[in-house]
């Protein structure tokens, strides 16, 4: 299975691929795309980065695990391809920056145009099984997420990053908040957002004050 990443990102991680981990986990994936029904298809595992090439990162989402779900999961995180019904958690940050921003509900959810306007969709696991929950986690991906999100602190300044949630923040642990912004709220999961910890954070215009006070252009959400 040939790794086919935008050419910015095989730079970048070029050490990260001759790993042997990495490998390990190449040969996994493949197998299980081989046996099972697995998300997204094979073109889009790494469409987070193809959508978003490193030198126009200025924004991370943190996500955890693709959608398992047929026809959801399109490469990036939260995001679902269009046509698909919204998923709780995509309803929820669309709530949040139709209250923020006062932007009308949008009608897909797919997020290939934050990706395009350097937000990087970043999950922890990028690829599952149908209907398997978690099912491709410890196997590798985490390693080289944490290889992505530690590459852009060391090598990059005044990134944006959204941690939403227990998991993102740990994720994002390591992250060099004096060089970069980092804002942490609840997950937008109904189980979080209905216990007052994800509604009202105003992230999305808080990231666009900090871009525009770098001079940089604002996200359009």
């Amino acid at each position: 299975m040939e790794v086919k990443i935008h050419s910015s990102w095989k730079v970048v991680l070029t050490h990260e691929f001759e790993k042997p981990y990495f490998k390990q986990l190449i040969s996994f994936v493949k197998s299980e795309y081989t046996a099972h029904q697995c998300f997204p298809k094979e073109s889009e595992i790494f469409a987070a980065f193809d959508h978003c090439r490193f030198e126009n990162v200025k924004v991370v989402i943190i996500g955890q695990d693709p959608y398992h779900g047929i026809g959801q999961a399109n490469g990036l995180c939260f995001s679902v391809n269009d046509g698909i019904a919204f998923p709780p958690s995509l309803i929820n940050i669309f709530k949040e920056i139709e209250t923020d921003l006062n932007k009308p509900f949008p009608r897909t959810g797919n997020l290939e145009r934050w990706a395009d306007q350097g937000v990087l969709l970043l999950n922890a696991t990028l690829t599952v099984r149908e209907s398997v929950a978690g099912s491709h986690q410890n196997k590798g991906w985490e390693t080289f997420t944490d290889a992505v999100i530690q590459k852009i602190s060391d090598e990059k300044k005044h990134v944006v990053f959204l941690l939403w949630g227990g998991f993102a923040k740990k994720k994002g642990a390591k992250i060099d908040r004096k060089k970069h912004h980092v804002l942490e709220t609840g997950h937008p999961s109904p189980l979080s957002a209905n216990r007052g910890l994800w509604f009202g954070n105003k992230h999305f215009s808080k990231t666009n004050s900090y871009l525009s006070g770098l001079g940089k252009e604002v996200i359009v959400w």
